[in-house]
């Protein structure tokens, strides 16, 4: 390119408001980014999204001490459970719950690898599209890609915590013929399945919550590059 052809490109209107957005400390224009930040960038807010999330469900409490994540029983049973309660059968209740969230809690851990891994099938144009979509775009992708192979690492994980509870039999057997009654959802028929379905709802709520920060605050992350790719 030669003298005049630059100073054409900085009259246009593209090049003055690069050169200004420079000048004048901000973020690069969404137009201006390059396809290889923008997918670094989803990589690394995926890694600290998936990091956080792990590091906060993975752990004692991590399911049963939230309440944006703790699972309860589920509709029909969960009434029921009141009523089991005050005939003096609250211990019974109180352990399957326990049970039900430390199986979350103990399979969480097991998510991390795996989301990250989705990240290199991830194509430049989804990458770009996620830059630009939603405050939770990101989160709700590997969601749609990761949700299926989660589910099947999940369920023997929660299925061998929830079998340490001999109440966990027992439900299923009520929540079955709850479900010929109308009384329960299918899905949530089985306590291992149901428990696994809600252990992926919260691991990407979570997730879903640290993207949110990452958009709103980019400067706060600490990091130049969710700054460049997410601060325009």
């Amino acid at each position: 390119m030669d003298r005049r052809e630059f100073a054409a490109a900085l009259a246009a209107p593209s090049g003055l408001a690069l050169w200004a957005a420079v000048l004048l400390g901000g973020s690069v224009p969404a137009w201006a980014l390059g396809e290889g930040d923008a997918a670094a960038g989803i990589r690394a807010a995926l890694e600290r999204g998936a990091g956080s999330a792990v590091a906060s469900l993975g752990r004692a409490d991590g399911f049963l001490g939230n309440p944006k994540v703790r699972i309860p029983l589920p509709g029909f049973l969960n009434g029921a459970a009141k009523l089991l309660r005050t005939i003096g059968q609250q211990k019974k209740v109180d352990d399957l719950v326990t049970a039900m969230n430390r199986a979350a809690e103990s399979a969480v851990p097991e998510s991390k690898q795996l989301l990250v891994n989705a990240v290199h099938a991830m194509s430049v144009e989804d990458a770009l599209k996620l830059v630009h979509g939603s405050e939770t775009s990101v989160t709700e992708f590997f969601a749609s890609k990761t949700r299926v192979p989660l589910g099947e690492k999940f369920l023997p994980i929660v299925t061998q915590a929830t079998q340490k509870v001999s109440l966990a039999a027992k439900y299923n057997a009520v929540a079955s013929k709850g479900t010929g009654l109308g009384l329960v959802k299918k899905e949530d028929a089985n306590v291992e399945q149901y428990v696994t379905r809600k252990a992926l709802d919260g691991l990407f709520l979570m997730i879903g919550e640290e993207e949110k920060k990452i958009r709103s605050d980019p400067i706060g992350t600490g990091s130049d590059l969710l700054r460049k790719v997410f601060g325009h």
